[in-house]
């Protein structure tokens, strides 16, 4: 496929860096200098300087026989004119990123009206992540695949668990749960029968929901029943305001902490029921004032990382009984595993697996990016005349780094073996690491080497 990327900020730089694993051509175009060498350098890419609204720099980038462009430059008025001049010179897909709350009502007259085939606003869909957290009994994370019935969570181990400086074919595991992959010092492991669990491992559990559940409530994970009924929220972007206004509908009290006063009184007006209080989010004072003990969740939301984790932390250590922080880097992933943070949400994660969703095309049910990324876990329709159909599992071959979790076929859960066979229509849990999509794509695209739709 011939991909355009116009915008190589930490998005667009995600989505090159994933497309790349999946073998696509890729063509990025950005206003940066810096930007273009550093691409050159380190990607395999025709990375090209200028903007990307030209009609004549589209046309020198292939623009006519481009299967997609994916616009996400900071400006959202210039993605949608890319996308539009793109459609225009013969592009068969475009993809808009817009983020402004305002455009929020216009969305529906962009797809039908200028022609554009797809628009994502990272900030709702963080909003949406955030929010799947904040209802999970699970404080660590946890997704559902499978119409809930197949579950992947994460296990911290501490030094005084049961799991400790063991080996994985010593413990005794229900036979609807397995192991698909240990965290570890910023090393991701494909566990076997051999592998010794250690202090400070981030497990990666998968299989049957109430054996994950309780697999996981026996190892030390933190599991709450309470009800989510106040947030409190630090920083007053757009995230935010999308989180607010959504909490807000399910009866949720909802606190946010902004420095700005003039983002205090814009958000004040916009929002319903949410109290907006102007002030530091890490003023240790103003959080005991505001009772941040009696807070069922706390979401820090500010544009910087380290700001985010340390008020987390803070608020953890103060008695908030849950606490999310917003990080651009993926690399501090590693980090929450040492100073407590429950869970962390990486907006340009979120927004790299709905336009690869998309790329992939309708087998793909659901997919969630792990590990910052280094891993996917997919949930995908089989098709007919596709290799890993009707065939038992231990004849195909499926590389290292592959793992194929549970199988739902007409509302049964299968755990699979190495004799069991996909059929057509099943629902495949697959995990992944990122550098084996191709193997994926062969095993479930069309026989002869055709890979359409996945």
């Amino acid at each position: 496929m011939k991909v355009i990327i116009i915008g190589a900020g930490k998005v667009g730089t995600q989505l090159v860096e994933s497309l790349l694993n999946e073998k696509h051509e890729i063509t990025v175009i950005d206003s940066s200098q810096e930007v273009i060498d550093r691409l050159n350098d380190f990607l395999d890419v025709l990375a090209i300087r200028g903007n990307g609204v030209s009609s004549s720099l589209l046309k020198e980038a292939g623009c006519e026989h481009a299967d997609l462009l994916i616009a996400v430059t900071d400006s959202d008025e210039a993605n949608v004119v890319s996308c539009v001049t793109a459609k225009a010179l013969g592009a068969k897909s475009v993809i808009a990123r817009v983020r402004n709350p305002e455009y929020v009502r216009e969305l529906e007259f962009m797809r039908q009206k200028l022609n554009i085939d797809y628009i994502i606003n990272p900030e709702l869909s963080t909003a949406y992540e955030i929010i799947r957290l904040l209802f999970n009994t699970h404080v660590s994370y946890t997704e559902d695949f499978a119409r809930g019935k197949v579950r992947i969570t994460e296990i911290q181990v501490d030094v005084n668990s049961d799991l400790h400086n063991r080996k994985i074919k010593d413990l005794k595991l229900p036979e609807e749960v397995i192991f698909t992959a240990i965290a570890r010092g910023g090393e991701v492991i494909i566990p076997n029968g051999n592998t010794v669990v250690h202090a400070r491992d981030t497990l990666y559990v998968m299989g049957e929901r109430n054996s994950v559940d309780a697999f996981a409530r026996n190892a030390g994970a933190k599991i709450i029943s309470n009800k989510i009924r106040n947030v409190m929220i630090t920083g007053g972007g757009r995230t935010s305001f999308y989180l607010a206004r959504e909490l807000e509908q399910t009866g949720v009290s909802v606190k946010i902490i902004e420095q700005n006063l003039e983002r205090c009184r814009v958000l004040a007006e916009a929002l319903n029921n949410t109290l907006v209080l102007h002030g530091d989010g890490t003023d240790l004072s103003l959080l005991q004032a505001e009772k941040i003990e009696l807070m069922d969740a706390f979401v820090t939301l500010t544009g910087f990382d380290e700001e985010n984790l340390l008020t987390a932390l803070l608020a953890k250590q103060l008695g908030a009984k849950k606490v999310i922080a917003k990080i651009s880097r993926s690399n501090y992933m590693s980090l929450l595993e040492t100073i407590g943070v429950d869970n962390a949400v990486i907006p340009k994660l979120i927004t790299a697996r709905d336009i690869l969703r998309i790329i992939r095309g309708g087998r793909i049910v659901s997919m969630s990016l792990l590990i910052g990324g280094r891993a996917e876990v997919l949930e995908i329709i089989a098709q007919e005349d596709t290799p890993i159909v009707d065939r038992p599992l231990k004849s195909i071959g499926i590389p290292q780094g592959v793992i194929l979790g549970a199988i739902l076929r007409q509302g049964k859960l299968v755990i699979p073996n190495g004799d069991s066979v996909v059929r057509q229509g099943d629902r495949v849990i697959v995990f992944t690491l990122e550098n084996n999509m191709e193997s994926v794509k062969k095993l479930f695209g069309e026989k002869g080497g055709k890979q359409t739709g996945l």
